[in-house]
């Protein structure tokens, strides 16, 4: 990255020699302490490039697990039932932001597994078998004696691992040591509120982990308290036009102190609360004025009804991408998380996250040190381009999600020793 270069740059270059200058640090160094106190610390804003999104340099995702996570982090969690699944539609239990109903998906046709009873496997799928009474599919009488049973939230898992196997053997080092959660059994059976997954989004841009959680909590707060200060609901023409998030500042709240978590009993905003309360008051939870300014935006989208749980649980996802990029501070490359993380979609990949490209040409047997210090094509591009990213991804689908997953932690696992 230009900072680490910087900073080697101005390490490897010799300090001048000056008596003058000697003598005064000397002096500095043995006077006593001023009596004024010190400024405190504070973070420097970064300049963007123009025309930037809202990801960040290298936007693999830091504080994604901030997008699925829950304002009641101890409510207990509710037991994996199995339903119906498909690789092609949101999987994730969404729960409507207005009423908190949960939002069953419109039906669709059952899809076949790939897997045949013949093939049996423990773990999460032997609780498929409780399920298919209830989700079996009428088929034409035949005399195999390897029937196909359905794709359910219980087997989409081993399914997805045994596709991705299959496609390249490679694979297999990295299931066999990573197990991923998130399209898990368990990982499918958490309520997601999809308006307090995408605040999240936009809470997490461009700060760590840690103070994303910090400012997330004290915006809970904000509405957890009795005054919170009424306001008017003008700021629903907050979001007139379509632009991303290019110009927008970093937040400078990277130095957040850390500050206790809202009651056990606090919960998420409704969106029609957010949308009235004054920009200023949510400015004091540590947010930006832009950022305050997106999420009263997004608020309004839902209070209006123009954004529904409903339209996330059933739209196809070029039309999720599509509406949800048209929403002042959601960037393609926020979006992409959230359809991945929130709405527990399969088939989504990322072209734009460096940790995903560095990864795959570390998958594919490149030197991706050396790539980096010749830095590779240039720009964004460092390791693979665009194009060879998409024709590689492309044989995994319609699982690019969790091999998306997997590109994260191909460094993490030894696959130089696995043949293509």
């Amino acid at each position: 990255m230009a900072s680490d270069a910087k900073i080697a740059n101005s390490a490897s270059q010799p300090l001048p020699r000056s008596s003058s200058a000697t003598r005064k640090r000397k002096a500095s160094l043995q006077a006593p302490a001023a009596e004024k106190p010190a400024d405190p610390p504070s973070t420097a804003r970064k300049r963007r490039a123009k025309g930037s999104d809202d990801a960040p340099e290298t936007p693999t995702p830091v504080a994604v697990s901030l997008i699925a996570e829950e304002a009641h982090t101890q409510k207990p969690k509710p037991a994996a039932i199995a339903r119906l699944a498909d690789p092609n539609r949101t999987n994730a239990l969404l729960r409507s932001p207005k009423t908190s109903r949960i939002i069953v998906p419109t039906p669709v046709e059952a899809v076949p597994s790939k897997l045949r009873d013949g093939n049996k496997s423990t773990g999460p799928a032997a609780a498929a078998a409780a399920s298919e009474a209830a989700v079996t599919t009428t088929t034409t009488t035949t005399t195999t004696a390897a029937a196909t049973r359905p794709t359910t939230t219980a087997n989409l898992l081993e399914e997805a691992c045994a596709h991705l196997i299959k496609v390249d053997p490679r694979m297999k080092p990295l299931i066999e040591k990573h197990y991923c959660r998130i399209f898990s059994p368990e990982g499918l059976a958490e309520q997601i509120d999809p308006f307090e997954s995408l605040c999240s989004s936009i809470i997490s841009q461009q700060v760590s982990g840690a103070a994303a959680k910090s400012i997330k909590a004290r915006f809970i707060a904000l509405f957890n308290n009795s005054n919170n200060g009424g306001g008017s609901n003008d700021s629903s023409d907050n979001d007139n036009n379509n632009s991303h998030t290019a110009g927008a500042g970093a937040d400078g709240v990277d130095g957040v102190d850390g500050v206790d978590g809202p009651a056990v009993a606090a919960t998420f905003p409704s969106p029609d609360e957010v949308a009235a309360m004054p920009l200023e008051r949510l400015r004091t939870a540590g947010l930006s004025q832009r950022k305050a300014e997106y999420i009263q935006g997004l608020a309004a989208k839902f209070a209006t009804g123009e954004l529904t749980a409903q339209m996330l649980a059933d739209a196809p996802y070029e039309e999720v991408l599509e509406r949800l990029t048209a929403v002042r501070g959601l960037g393609r490359w926020t979006v992409e998380m959230f359809a991945c993380f929130a709405l527990k979609r399969m088939d989504v990949f990322s072209t734009g996250d460096l940790g995903v490209q560095r990864g795959m040409a570390a998958f594919v047997g490149r030197d991706v040190g050396r790539l980096k210090a010749k830095g590779g094509g240039g720009g964004k591009w460092k390791y693979m381009s665009e194009r060879e990213m998409e024709e590689i991804s492309d044989r995994f689908r319609p699982y690019r999600s969790l091999f998306m997953w997997y590109m994260w932690r191909v460094e993490e696992t030894d696959v130089s020793t696995m043949e293509k």
